[in-house]
């Protein structure tokens, strides 16, 4: 029994009685077992619970009950969102003493119901206020970063140890590290799944969704988790559509916008190379490409930083003189900047974002979908703070890795990264196709299609060596 399978093959083996949810969850548990001692990509993992509730699906699969796409699926949840019973830390030592949750969030609540096994909680930067996730390695390479915040769930999946995981998306934080470690990620429109039960960063700006290894497995996992919850009040009330429905419907007739700013700027050339291939083969399989500009592309970043800063430090302002001392110097930093931050500032952030908002809705009331690099590189080495992109071009990691991926919070539009290629050193390279409001579907058709006419979803990482001694579980 193998870990590395995808959603929809294991869920129609479960439901044909040719795979036992008991034993794909043993193979998951085993993977854990077998590699995360080197990549170090959970937290924590419950594997009584885990085999407690598989046998449970088990039973009522046995029984003619079903509960979804992810009945039976072994799942992994970021250390953001509360899971019952067990505590959530977001990655900080201010919160090692935290009493458990006594409810589940939202759409762990959601997964649950879904009949989903909940293998344990995977590492995040701390509050999710990062790019890299320095706890734990990128698969690809031990040495390297796996993006952030949601790291822990990218690696994890990229190694095979669950077949879907929880991730939020602050700035890009869903879809940085789904890039750096090859695994597919969505960001779904603003107010789809709801944010309640989950750690804040910024709260205008979070999104919360699936990570999973390919395009079908995340549109079944967003169909468990969308829905209105009165509990977030940024929760919308609009109708799910299948997402699963048009998967197959292709991208001929579709029109693609291609940014000629901003997006097509001090991108790597591994990543410049990809890019343009990917185009290609959206035009040769039937899509028309069409040029845009975008003229606030230059204040997409200080709109953002504005506003994610200061509701970051409103959020914590009160546990930072008590514990402060116990924020990783990095996060403290940021929050005490914020702190400083002018009113007016965050004022001017908002409304650029109206304006920001309203230039993409021009956008996209002419093509169906933008399709751009999802980072302007791959993953960087786990001690370094800058990236050399191009020989002439160097750049912080934090402003390289959120720079092509914010501007899709600041919209609240939905965003979904893919897998497209590899550069020289063999990192894996991510596309982004961003939607129209609430328009998930074609989002996830488009990329069912590229996902279709490549393979670079079908790589790899090499299962790391790890040391007997270093084995956790």
């Amino acid at each position: 029994m193998n870990s590395d399978l995808d959603i929809l093959t294991a869920r129609t083996a479960i439901r044909r009685g040719e795979l036992s949810p008991v034993e794909l969850t043993r193979a998951c548990l085993a993977r854990v077992d077998e590699v995360d001692g080197a990549v170090n990509a959970y937290v924590e993992v419950y594997a009584e619970d885990a085999l407690t509730a598989a046998q449970q699906a088990e039973d009522e699969i046995g029984r003619g009950i079903d509960r979804g796409p992810l009945h039976g699926i072994p799942i992994a949840v970021k250390d953001l969102f509360d899971v019952a019973g067990r505590v959530t830390r977001a990655g900080s030592r201010s919160l090692a003493d935290a009493p458990p949750a006594a409810v589940d969030a939202h759409s762990v609540r959601l997964l649950r119901d879904g009949g989903a096994v909940i293998l344990g909680k995977t590492h995040t930067h701390e509050f999710a206020f990062g790019s890299t996730t320095p706890q734990t390695g990128n698969p690809w390479d031990l040495d390297r970063v796996p993006g952030g915040s949601s790291g822990g769930s990218a690696a994890a999946l990229a190694l095979d140890t669950c077949l879907m995981a929880l991730g939020t998306d602050t700035a890009g934080s869903i879809r940085m590290p789904a890039a750096l470690c090859g695994v597919v990620g969505i960001k779904p429109t603003y107010g789809r799944v709801s944010k309640s039960g989950i750690a804040p960063l910024s709260w205008s700006l979070d999104h919360a969704g699936p990570l999973t290894r390919y395009v079908a497995d995340a549109a079944a996992a967003l169909q468990v988790m969308a829905g209105h919850d009165p509990a977030d009040v940024g929760s919308h009330d609009v109708p799910v559509p299948d997402y699963l429905a048009r998967l197959d419907d292709g991208v001929d007739g579709l029109t693609i916008a291609v940014p000629v700013n901003h997006y097509a700027e001090n991108l790597s050339p591994g990543m410049q190379d990809a890019y343009e291939q990917s185009l290609a083969v959206l035009e040769q399989l039937g899509a028309t490409v069409v040029r845009v500009e975008l003229p606030l592309a230059p204040a997409y970043m200080g709109a953002t930083f504005a506003i994610m800063m200061a509701e970051a430090s409103a959020y914590h302002r009160h546990r930072l003189g008590p514990l402060g001392n116990l924020y990783t110097e990095d996060v403290r930093t940021l929050l005490e900047a914020g702190l400083s931050l002018p009113a007016v500032d965050y004022i001017d952030g908002q409304r650029t974002r109206g304006l920001v908002q309203a230039e993409w809705q021009q956008i996209l009331s002419t093509a169906d979908v933008v399709v751009v690099p999802t980072l302007p590189t791959s993953a960087a080495l786990r001690d370094a703070s800058v990236l050399d992109i191009t020989d002439s071009y160097s750049e912080s990691i934090m402003s390289s890795y959120v720079r092509l991926s914010c501007p899709a919070n600041l919209t609240g539009l939905p965003a979904l990264s893919v897998p497209c290629g590899v550069d020289a050193q063999g990192l894996p390279l991510g596309l982004q196709i961003i939607g129209r409001a609430f328009d998930e579907a074609t989002v996830l058709q488009v990329g069912a299609a590229y996902e279709r006419a490549t393979t670079w979803h079908r790589l790899r990482p090499p299962t790391p060596e790890v040391d007997a001694g270093s084995r956790q579980r």
